[in-house]
């Protein structure tokens, strides 16, 4: 087992921007910071700079190392890419790309956090793989770098020499993965307690995702699904909806689909989840109770559905998100 040495890319091409800070910070802590106790030696964590002059917006960084120094690292992390590289179509810098070919030649373990994943598909690095970016942007991934096999699924992805994660802190869960493959489970828990943070979270992008939000408002469409968020824990059909909206079952599940983007019996499992995962967080009732309130029937359907849409456990859900608001009524909407 061994640390080895982390070369980390600043891109400068806009400055570092404050909102970039929260990727560039999390390499810093785990990987600059000695632990000595833990193992020493820790890492030997270099920021490298594109080296180009920065714009009027975000930090300057002043760091003796250059793209030249992500040769001979063992671990390259690009944390982020300018906003106006993924949104706009900006090109990267040739001399960054060319670097992350070189880094990744000379046997580079290559990694990206949140939209650094454009960087390392940009240098190819990525095609023929399973990568991950977040969530808000792997649509754009997939459809710019189509050789790329992109799951939006997952906090991250381990490919052996290419690793990515999904935005903020699955950056920190992809880091503290490192230190467990380099280091070893003991050395990450220990890591992980003093950073206050689970050593390892289950599940994936899905269950930080908001099911519950229709795109394009149908205001004949309100009354009736207010209705039905008042009786998930009751049998719904799509032909009970269809009748309370006083419209066929078809002229229903057209409306819904344009309104909502989804099937009526997908939209009821979507806020029978959303229910579900709100009970979780907010009260201390049993799985089978909330089973039944959200409509999903005994504990084992909950557990089923949850694995299959959250990629998680009611269990497990309920430990990363524990309950910090007063208990509601179940009986009452959420």
């Amino acid at each position: 087992m061994s640390a080895g040495s982390v070369a980390v890319v600043v891109s400068e091409q806009i400055g570092v921007p404050s909102w970039d800070l929260y990727e560039l910070s999390i390499p810093c802590t785990v990987f600059g910071k000695p632990q000595s106790d833990l193992a020493d030696p820790w890492y030997d964590l270099r920021l490298c700079g594109t080296g180009e002059r920065p714009g009027d917006t975000g930090l300057l960084l002043r760091t003796p190392y250059g793209l030249d120094d992500l040769a001979g690292a063992d671990t390259v992390i690009v944390p982020s890419v300018p906003d106006s590289c993924v949104e706009e179509g900006e090109p990267l810098p040739q001399a960054l790309i060319t670097a992350l070919r070189r880094a990744y030649e000379g046997g580079a373990r290559m990694v990206s956090l949140c939209t650094g994943a454009f960087a390392l598909a940009e240098a190819g690095l990525l095609d023929g793989r399973p990568a991950t970016a977040h969530w808000m942007h792997t649509a754009l991934l997939a459809e710019r770098y189509p050789k790329v096999r992109v799951d939006d699924s997952v906090l991250y992805v381990d490919d052996g020499d290419v690793l990515t994660s999904a935005g903020l802190t699955a950056g920190l869960d992809l880091c503290l993965h490192l230190v467990r493959r380099d280091l070893g489970a003991h050395v990450a828990n220990q890591l992980a307690r003093r950073m206050v943070v689970p050593a390892h979270r289950p599940g994936g992008q899905a269950q930080f995702i908001d099911m519950s939000v229709p795109a394009a408002d149908d205001e004949g469409l309100a009354p009736v699904l207010d209705w039905a968020r008042n009786r998930l824990d009751q049998p719904l059909t799509v032909d009970d909806l269809a009748r309370r909206a006083a419209m066929s079952p078809r002229t229903f599940y057209r409306r819904l689909q344009a309104a909502t983007g989804t099937t009526p019996l997908q939209w009821l499992l979507d806020q029978r989840l959303g229910r579900a995962r709100i009970l979780l967080e907010s009260t201390d009732l049993p799985i089978e109770k909330i089973g039944e309130l959200s409509g999903l029937g005994t504990a084992n359907n909950l557990r089923r559905h949850f694995l299959r849409h959250l990629g998680t456990s009611p269990s497990d859900y309920r430990r990363a998100f524990p309950r910090t608001t007063p208990e509601p009524n179940p009986a009452l909407p959420a």
